[in-house]
């Protein structure tokens, strides 16, 4: 206890005098410094300012012009309708007031752009190794060390790696040529290498894929090998940077194989980051003491709150992930705390380096460190670059190895660390922004204060979602969680299952009729995209007369289904939903193997189908409700729904599950009987899919199953007089003459057929000349070439706007060099091979056609076997031509170059289609211009055009692309159901109750 009493007295007398440093070392007056320091006070406390001077920031080097600078300033800092008068007000119609006029827009554009240029030479020492070497020594002189850090997020191409490899390359080789002016000397650096150089993953691999470590270690490697030997060669320091959470598990596989390399396995200048706000923090410590203790060589451990805060939670939130950081900034501080202890328990094996700007996290290190008796020259604190000299320069007077971290690097690819800074500049989190006393060692956020701004935020965010439909029980409707692959317990379940899949080969499929299993009809054979030598199962085809057998055995059931409440109907789809989520990974495996789907789009497929079920499931309860109109004396009318009878599901192939669930359970839902007629290529999961149904309640007259080859089975159900509602998904050719097909009354029908027909798309991105290419370039490869392009959601046409084009161009065609192509079983695999040989022939002779009129710029990767056609991209494509006017349905994207933006609207429009569009840009007028012009089912704006999520994204077309309700919106089961309205005269003999009951 005494021991304890003494410690923190050591604590709270270090960090009053470290408290005391940086409070006496504010900037110059009316120097650019205070200026700036102005500016970010003002975001600190003005959150419109805030967010308006982040997103300016971001998008200013994309600006070429002055008139597009002035054009933006006056549209983030208008003042008009911003809500209140906060203290960036003045600067806002200064501004704004500047930019209207044309007069003072070059004078306006040159004091802006330097101004910002300025403030991120704050946070940023140069450009290149050579422009920061000044920074360097003046460092040095201070006696303080670096690390640096070269500038840029995620490469999208492994050529963009390969510039990333040589421009570290160049780093080390220049940092070593001048080791003598730019390093710190005495005796606290003795035995320390002279050059620290900071490297990230996503800068080496262009394919970061959570669900392949094993591919992405290996990538990575084979660009950290020279890099390590470089530095053992120029006694360098190569420190392991950490980003984002859904990438730890691979920085931490890279770095233990890596280091485990006998030819490294006894490289001790290396070190890897841990990130305190991450609550499995204390357990990465743990990890890496045991791979230092088996590798039998320390290495360090960089200890940092972490810089992704808001970005963890926002993804954790869209994705219903529990998230991995803490949401108080005192549980951070509380975290970092117990890594001290755990790194400091790990001396030798781990050597501790505390990268923090708070004083009572430097003095808690620096007084446990000296009660454990580590030797100071073992421990080392880091800070980064234009953040809190004072607090820097008094723990070096302390006598402490004091280290900054120095990024370098162009403005363009320095901008998101720039945005983060401002972030962690204007959080009103951050220690040096939180009004506590400072000779009270209060954890940072324990307040009221800390804990009101947690709420507000996560208030805030859950807000943004907007109502949702409730269930039966009166929870909120919420998405299903896509799988986190990048855990390593998601990805064994999944390895599991494919196993377990391939172990099922071959098996045999019944038609389920009624209650019957109807196996006595030829069977068609299914084979493995990627290697149609293997036959993966056998599939009984229904006849006609099956088909009149199911619809007379449905039309006898319905009435009961009908009459059955919604909530009990809604308890079946959603007791369903359970049981598909306790077999996601089983589900998803087979659609591996029957539809070669990749793992996300095969457990993405899973997860909407759930959403499907339980979404569909609360609006049938909320339809069933009565409506009470014209409340007048005497008189009851009641408005509701009710089933319309049997619905023909007439599904497609590239979403197996997740479609055919949607219109089946929009019907079951709604009170209908449905017969599932799923695509040819894909009738095992669909099979699955009623054997579920059935498990959970459906009564099995109610669920039916005729698979079939060619359109025989499909025309039969359409034709048929017994069949009310017609569910299909698929080309505008079927869904036209099923169309034409059900407007014909038929002998004996009783009801007119009601077509729901979700079609084709010729769909369009525009990437504006302000665009982020980083974002806009991916969203773009993701929306086009993610499962082979084989979704009617994805990008078949691309528009570039004006100076954006060259280069997006040329980061487009190196990205689609880089795509891995190959089976979808392998978990590092973005583009499969297509569905069928025919799908195949049909593709390449789009591709070989487009060759006599336009311009191949890149064709990707084609492996051997399977059905594989290479990502392609196809310019100076003619508007009239096949390439841009016809569905492809395949990985080819036709690029079109615009002069300006409404001409890229022009181009936009220029198709019979309208199902998806996108839009990348960060011109607040263009974005409003393609809300009302750039006329879509779905418009994305900066994100990609595939991935529509029941609840959030109703999906579904206009003009040529479909006809119905969207698909996952309060619309959609309605279109199953029939409204009535009863009408009671309710007066008797002259009185009637007051209520109208």
């Amino acid at each position: 206890m005494a021991a304890d009493v003494a410690l923190e007295g050591s604590i709270r007398e270090l960090e009053k005098r470290l408290t005391a440093a940086v409070d006496g070392h504010p900037p110059l007056t009316l120097t650019p410094a205070w200026w700036q320091q102005r500016l970010l006070d003002w975001a600190t406390n003005d959150p419109f300012f805030r967010i308006n001077l982040l997103r300016f920031v971001d998008v200013l080097p994309t600006l070429r012009t002055a008139g597009a600078i002035a054009d933006h300033v006056r549209q983030y800092f208008r003042a008009d309708g911003r809500p209140g008068r906060g203290a960036g007000h003045g600067i806002v119609e200064t501004a704004s007031g500047l930019a209207s006029q044309s007069l003072f827009r070059p004078v306006l554009s040159q004091v802006v752009r330097r101004g910002v240029f300025a403030m991120a030479h704050r946070f940023i020492a140069g450009a290149s190794p050579q422009e920061a070497l000044p920074t360097l020594r003046e460092l040095a002189g201070e006696g303080v060390a670096y690390t640096v850090d070269l500038l840029g997020e995620e490469t999208l191409s492994d050529a963009e790696a390969d510039v990333y490899l040589a421009r570290y390359t160049e780093l080390i080789e220049t940092l070593a040529a001048n080791t003598e002016t730019i390093s710190p000397h005495g005796e606290r650096w003795q035995g320390v290498p002279a050059v620290n150089v900071s490297v990230k993953l996503s800068a080496l691999c262009p394919d970061l894929e959570p669900a392949a470590p094993d591919y992405v270690s290996e990538v990575t490697r084979t660009r950290l090998r020279p890099l390590l030997r470089l530095a053992r060669r120029c006694g360098a320091f190569i420190n392991f940077d950490m980003e984002q959470y859904r990438y730890k598990d691979l920085a931490h596989r890279t770095f233990e194989d890596l280091v485990c390399e006998e030819e490294f396995a006894d490289f001790r200048d290396v070190g890897i980051v841990v990130q305190a706000y991450l609550r499995d923090a204390e357990e990465d410590v743990q990890r890496l003491r045991s791979l230092a203790r088996r590798r039998g060589a320390p290495f360090s451990v960089r200890l940092v709150k972490g810089a992704y805060w808001d970005e963890e939670h926002i993804v954790a939130s869209q994705n219903s992930w529990p998230p991995p950081a803490f949401l108080e900034k005192h549980e951070t501080d509380e975290s970092f705390e117990r890594c001290t202890d755990a790194l400091i328990e790990s001396w030798p094996h781990l050597r501790p380096a505390f990268g923090t700007h708070n004083p009572h996290s430097v003095a808690q290190a620096v007084a446990k460190a000296r009660r454990a008796g580590l030797p100071e020259a073992e421990i080392e604190f880091q800070m980064l670059y234009g953040m809190q000299e004072g607090l820097r320069q008094a723990v070096a007077e302390d006598g402490h190895r004091t280290r900054v971290y120095v990024p370098i690097g162009e403005v363009i690819p320095g901008m998101a660390y720039l945005v983060r800074r401002l972030l962690e500049n204007t959080s009103n989190q951050a220690w040096f922004n939180v009004g506590v006393t400072r000779d009270q060692p209060v954890p940072v956020g324990s307040g009221p204060e800390g804990r009101a701004a947690g709420a507000a935020t996560r208030g805030g965010r859950e807000a943004a979602q907007g109502p949702s439909p409730e269930g039966r029980a009166g929870a909120a409707f919420q998405n299903a969680s896509p799988a986190p692959f990048f855990d390593p317990w998601t990805r064994e379940r999944m390895q599991s299952a494919l196993d377990g899949a391939r172990a099922r080969f071959g098996a045999s499929h019944p038609l389920l009729i009624g209650v019957q299993r109807v196996e006595d009809r030829p069977h068609a054979e299914l084979v493995y995209p990627a290697a149609p030598e293997t036959v993966i199962g056998r599939v009984a085809q229904a006849t006609p007369a099956d088909v009149d057998r199911a619809v007379a055995t449905a039309r006898e059931a319905f009435p009961a289904w009908r009459d059955t409440p919604a909530g009990e109907r809604g308890d079946i789809l959603r007791r369903a939903a359970e049981i598909i989520e306790e077999r996601r990974f089983d589900l998803a495996a087979l659609m591996v193997y029957e539809s070669a789907k990749p793992w996300h789009e095969a457990d993405g497929d899973v997860t909407e189908a759930m959403d499907y079920l339980r979404y569909y499931a609360a609006e049938a309860e909320r339809l069933e409700e009565p409506q009470f109109m014209g409340h007048v004396p005497g008189e009851r009318n009641e408005y509701f729904y009710e089933g319309r009878g049997v619905t023909a599901v007439i599904a497609p192939w590239n979403f197996p599950l997740a479609i055919i669930t949607g219109m089946s359970a929009g019907a079951l839902a709604g009170g209908n009987a449905a017969i599932l007629k799923p695509a040819a290529q894909s009738p095992m999961i669909a099979a699955r899919l009623v054997e579920i149904l059935r498990e959970a309640g459906v009564p099995p007259e109610i669920v039916q199953y005729l698979p079939g080859k060619g359109s025989q089975i499909g025309r039969a159900l359409v034709a048929h007089p017994g069949v009310d509602n017609i569910a299909f998904t698929g080309s505008s050719a079927v869904g036209l003459s099923i169309i034409e097909s059900a407007a014909r009354v038929q002998p004996g029908q009783r009801n007119v057929k009601r077509v729901i027909a979700e079609m084709g798309g010729k769909n369009a991105i525009i990437i504006d000349d302000d665009a982020d290419l980083d974002q806009a370039i991916s969203g773009t490869v993701i929306s086009a070439f993610g499962y082979a392009g084989q979704k009617c959601s994805a990008c078949s046409r691309l528009i570039i706007v004006g100076s954006a084009y060259e280069g997006a161009l040329s980061r487009l065609r190196n990205a689609v060099e880089s795509l891995v192509v190959g089976p979808p079983h392998d978990p590092a695999t973005f583009v499969p091979p297509v569905i069928g040989a025919d799908a195949r022939d049909r593709i390449l002779g789009y591709i070989e056609s487009a060759r006599s009129y336009a311009a191949v710029l890149v064709q990707g990767r084609m492996p051997g076997g399977g059905y594989y056609v290479p990502p392609t991209v196809v310019t100076d494509v003619p508007l009239d031509s096949p390439l841009a006017c016809e569905e492809v349905f395949g990985p080819v994207l036709a690029v079109f170059r615009a002069a300006d933006f409404e001409e890229a609207l022009a181009i936009a429009g220029n198709s019979p289609f309208a199902l998806t569009g996108g839009l990348f840009s960060r011109n607040p007028r263009h974005v409003e211009l393609a809300r009302r012009r750039f006329r879509a089912g779905n418009l994305y704006i900066n994100r990609k055009v595939t991935g529509a999520i029941a609840g959030r994204q109703p999906f579904g077309g206009l003009a040529m692309s479909g006809v119905g309700e969207k698909a996952g919106g309060p619309d959609y089961v309605r279109q199953f159901m029939a409204p009535r309205t009863v009408t009671e005269n309710t007066m008797r003999r002259g009185f009637a109750p007051e209520d109208g009951a």
